[in-house]
Parts: structure tokens; sequence; C-alpha cells
């Protein structure tokens, strides 16, 4: 005798895959939902170099400074890093694209513009923060294989890493003399009897304002990073070449003068 086969009721069947694909579908969008990824835009930033105002013209002897001193500058190059955005919120976010370093030299146009390539949370953005320099951590001779950073190599023996600025250019001294100075900052020493007993890191921390800058969702937005060069001679110390002469690598003294002006010599816009 044939056994007669077994079915499910249709309607069991047909409520029972339904339920099974509405099951499917919650799953997913589960997973969906665990892995979506908050919007982000990025950020690029121009560098700019003017002199109160107007953009620094290059080799041209007209220029001077709170101190009367008459000059010119012949190039700029200099590292920022450490380089943190606040949220309206309060949110940090740190730039870590190439250790969160970018270095500007004035006679190589590539480095004149920083698109970041790190995902920046959309929304409105209220301070940029960052080192002027290398801190402790970074300015470690060997920190850079390549030029052009390289090339700002700080000699071992007078504190090694590398240097935070070289602004290079000539000045007329008391004698109307056009002689050659080299603004050069990083690791100071301390001195006792003509031998090197200890060192000074310089770097100083620089905070300004983005009244204006808000990251949207795949756009990049830009920001101007401005620096005066007659603020490094200003305030709140009158910097006076005569004074100081052309090199100042192991004149701790005048390197501190630097760091206390470097205080407003930048600005975002």
């Amino acid at each position: 005798m044939v056994k007669p086969k077994e079915y499910l009721n249709p309607v069991v069947e047909t409520c029972c895959s339904a339920s099974l694909q509405w099951f499917l579908f919650i799953l997913l969008l589960l997973f969906s939902s665990c892995h979506r990824q908050s919007p982000t835009g990025h950020l690029q930033i121009h560098f700019a170099t003017e002199v109160d105002g107007t953009p620094l013209q290059y080799d041209v002897l007209d220029y001077v400074n709170d101190a009367g001193n008459r000059y010119e500058v012949n190039e700029v190059r200099y590292f920022i890093s450490r380089v943190v955005l606040t949220k309206s919120d309060g949110t940090q976010v740190g730039i870590t694209e190439n250790d969160g370093v970018h270095y500007y030299d004035s006679d190589i146009s590539s480095t004149h513009n920083w698109l970041m390539d790190d995902d920046l949370p959309i929304g409105k953005y209220e301070t940029i923060t960052f080192v002027f320099g290398l801190d402790g951590v970074q300015n470690k001779t060997g920190f850079f294989v390549n030029p052009p950073e390289a090339n700002m190599a700080w000699p071992d023996p007078i504190g090694g890493g590398y240097h935070y600025m070289q602004i290079n250019g000539k000045w007329l001294n008391t004698n109307e003399e056009l002689t050659p100075f080299c603004l050069h900052t990083g690791i100071g020493q301390i001195y006792q009897e003509g031998v090197v007993t200890g060192f000074v890191q310089n770097y100083f921390l620089v905070s300004l304002p983005l009244s204006s800058l808000e990251i949207k969702e795949s756009q990049i937005e830009e920001a101007i990073l401005v620096m005066n060069v007659n603020n490094w001679f200003r305030e709140p110390n009158v910097y006076n070449f005569n004074e100081w002469g052309g090199a100042i690598m192991q004149n701790q003294a005048a390197q501190e003068v630097l760091k206390a002006n470097g205080h407003n010599v930048f600005s975002v816009r």
C-alpha cells in the first residue's frame, strides 16, 4: 500500500516564508546601521606669507621692522605639527596624515597647499591648534629620511632634530651695508664656559579661531593660514637685527625673543 505524501498547509507555508524574509530583512538593516559611517568631509589649508597685510615680495629690499631695520626676505621655510581641530561642541579632531606634520617651503610650490587625507566629521569648527616647529617627541634626528624635510636638519652637537623655521634674507646694518641674516629657530643650548651642558625646547603652541569653517559631507573646505613676517619682530619684544646679528642658532636669548613674539605671527582667514 502506497503511503500518501505529507504536505504543509499552503497558508502555513506562505506565512513561514514571509516570516523568514522579514527576519532576514531586519538582520540586513541592523547590519547596515552598525557599519554605516558618519558623514565626513575634508580640509585644505593654503599657506600665505605676508608683511602687514600685503603678500611678501621676495628679494626686494622694501620692508622695515619696528626697530627700523630695512630688510628683504629671500626664502621662508617652517614646520607646523600636532594639528588639532576643535568643533563647536568641544570635540577635538587630531590630524593624522604625515603624523600631523606639514612642511612649508617658499621655493617648493607643492608645499603651499595641504589637502588633508583625514576624514573629518561634518559640522562647524571653532579653532585650529598646532605646534610651531616640532615637539620633543617628533623632533629627533632621523624622523625625516627624505628631502625637503630632511634638509632642515639641526646639527646634533647643538640639539639635533630639525629647524623649526628658516627665514633667510638681508638687512642694512648701521653702516648701511647689506648684511645676510639667518633667522633660524630650533632647539636651544645652555652653555657653561663655552661647553653645551643642556638643551632647551623652543617650540610653542598656536591656537587660532576658525570663525566660518564648516565641514560638509563629501566636500573639501578651505582655509588660509597666514604668516605675518613683521610680527616676528614686533611684540612683546622689538627685534633688532643690529643687536642680535645675522646668525642665532646658538643664541638662546634671541631664540626666546622670537618664541615670545610668535604668539600672533599667524592668523586664519
